[in-house]
């Protein structure tokens, strides 16, 4: 094998195994912020009203060491809402809409509150969303799910863009003094 054959050959490896490992997360960055900013404040939770839509709520529940649970849903009983808002009920605000029906719901579940990573790391737990009540396990195999692989990266691209939107607005609420 000469030089030249080598290198497309490489070439040719590389460019197979780039759609799985070349996605970058645009939500770790935030996911991590975070993190720290709720450990900082020795909070576990932190709600907010979507600021792109006003009939959605955004909320997390941080398992300190262990997950991230992020959701965003609309809620029957808005002022309710805003009254949890108001007096710093994050939790129960958080339980409100993980209880609600799913009526556009956005469900994350950032196993290691590191953000969502579209390939599972051997012998890790994977992170997962649900995008009006479909689930999407991020655990490389995309053929279980029934998806081709542009399929799941699509899928992966999506619900990290929105993942980064939900956790842009929690840390914005969090800076202004949750």
């Amino acid at each position: 094998m000469n030089v030249n054959t080598s290198a497309v050959l490489c070439a040719t490896l590389f460019a197979v195994a780039a759609p799985l490992s070349a996605q970058e997360s645009k939500s770790a960055p935030l996911a991590k912020q975070l993190v720290a900013q709720l450990d900082a404040a020795k909070l576990d939770s932190i709600a907010v009203r979507d600021p792109s839509s006003q009939d959605v709520y955004l909320a997390a529940l941080y398992i300190k060491g262990s997950q991230l649970l992020v959701i965003s849903n609309k809620y029957a009983v808005p002022a309710a809402l805003e009254g949890r808002l108001s007096k710093k009920e994050y939790r129960d605000l958080y339980i409100d809409l993980n209880s609600s029906p799913a009526n556009g719901r956005v469900f994350v579940e950032d196993l290691g509150s590191d953000g969502l990573k579209a390939r599972r790391e051997e012998n890790q737990p994977f992170d997962s969303v649900e995008i009006n009540s479909t689930r999407t396990m991020f655990d490389s195999d995309w053929k279980k799910q029934k998806l081709s692989e542009e399929d799941y990266m699509k899928a992966f691209s999506a619900a990290d863009d929105r993942y980064a939107q939900i956790l842009s607005a929690l840390l914005a609420q969090l800076k202004k003094g949750s």
